[in-house]
């Protein structure tokens, strides 16, 4: 994407750039200075605090570091402080999370916002201890699959518990036609192949959703709240998303350590683990066998769509086909084929039951000789349907894995 010029009003202190590309268009602020611990001081003078923060006043040392999601800022006051800089519009609720937030959780204390819209949120600067990411990459790098399975497990368990706690705190209907139409931007901005529209299943309300969540964000019993990713800010979000969409960040994320990886090891029983620890801890309607039912959406569409967000923010900044989003969408056609094909069943069991109420309307009151074709068309209809639901791809299975 290429840098124009924006007409955007920033806060005081800060610069607004808008960069534009073929389709897409990202809206973005940064400090205009901040290399001395005084520029801290007029950078924030204007802003709002809320929570925690040093004394502005008292910064004694500052030193900037960029990332992928915005600048950071390390802080000498009192204590060493972590400032991470929120350089596009979010969905305005990180607060929110952070006071959901299971107790030990690592979330942010503090932060600045202005006229309604956060900037940069504030923590303690934390020491660097091993998380979840670490220790998947160790045993799929050494084949362990005991350590891997362990370690997605309480992964797992980790975000149930988070949101169990979101469900308490927050909980509003699904909103199925906003997600499809969410769907349908990126897949046309990336002028895809192939499009996928979903019915989306049942027990997948909206939530505290964490908008993107990693294995590196887990270690321990611990979750870390922060930022959102750069497709945040190619299509900000217009809605709430599901508990399953985080799920779903978390294995598209395993999936990304299996890849670099090259590891040894099945995906399935992998990726079983991560699913059964969040099915152990999380409320029990969103991991529910309708929640997961993969002709309705389930978890599948929420991993194609994770797969699409890699591909959007690598064509925006030219990095080359991020993998393994790639290969995974080489398969999409096919897991949708398959489930089309399923689709038969289904037609052949609304088809047996239509003949039999048909049956019934039409000789009403029925003669004890006439009872038997209806219930046989009743029955072979009730028997197909249950047939056509075992045969939805069970969440745990890869795209690549149709078998």
């Amino acid at each position: 994407m290429t840098q124009v010029e924006s007409e955007e009003e920033a806060p005081p202190g800060f610069a607004a750039l808008l960069f534009a590309g073929v389709g897409m268009m990202a809206r973005m602020i940064e400090p205009e200075s901040l290399s001395e611990p005084e520029d801290w001081s007029t950078l924030v003078d204007d802003l709002e605090a809320w929570g925690e923060v040093p004394d502005p006043y008292s910064i004694t040392s500052l030193l900037t570091m960029p990332t992928s999601r915005g600048l950071n800022a390390v802080l000498q006051a009192d204590s060493l402080w972590l400032a991470e800089f929120l350089p596009w519009v979010s969905d305005g609720r990180i607060r929110a999370r952070a006071k959901a937030a299971p107790e030990g959780s690592r979330v942010p204390i503090g932060g600045y916002s202005y006229e309604g819209r956060d900037v940069m949120i504030l923590r303690p600067l934390e020491e660097e201890t091993e998380d979840s990411a670490g220790i998947i990459s160790k045993a799929l790098e050494s084949d362990n699959a005991e350590v891997a399975e362990a370690e997605l497990h309480n992964a797992g368990m980790v975000l149930g518990r988070y949101h169990t706690k979101a469900l308490a705190a927050r909980i509003t209907p699904s909103d199925q036609s906003r997600w499809n139409a969410r769907n349908q931007w990126i897949e046309e901005a990336l002028r895809a192949t192939f499009l996928w529209r979903a019915p989306f299943s049942k027990n997948q309300p909206c939530t505290l959703s964490l908008m993107d969540v990693r294995l590196r964000d887990i270690s321990g019993a611990s979750l870390r709240i922060g930022r959102t990713r750069l497709a945040d800010a190619l299509r900000v979000p217009v809605c709430e998303f599901p508990a399953m969409r985080d799920l779903a960040s978390l294995i598209h994320d395993l999936s990304r350590l299996h890849h670099d990886a090259s590891s040894n090891l099945d995906l399935l029983p992998l990726r079983l683990s991560l699913i059964e620890g969040w099915k152990s801890t999380t409320p029990a309607e969103w991991a529910s066998d309708d929640a997961f039912y993969s002709h309705r959406g389930g978890l599948a569409i929420w991993e194609y769509e994770q797969c699409l967000m890699d591909i959007l923010e690598a064509t925006s900044h030219q990095s080359g086909a991020p993998q393994p989003a790639v290969e995974i969408l080489r398969y999409v056609k096919s897991y949708q084929k398959r489930m089309f094909d399923n689709r038969i069943i289904s037609a052949l069991s609304g088809m047996a039951g239509f003949v039999g109420a048909a049956s019934l309307i039409s000789t009403f009151p029925p003669e004890m000789s006439q009872i038997p074709i209806p219930l046989a068309c009743m029955a072979l209809s009730y028997g197909l349907f249950r047939v056509y639901k075992r045969m939805s791809p069970p969440p745990e299975r890869p795209f690549t894995q149709l078998g």
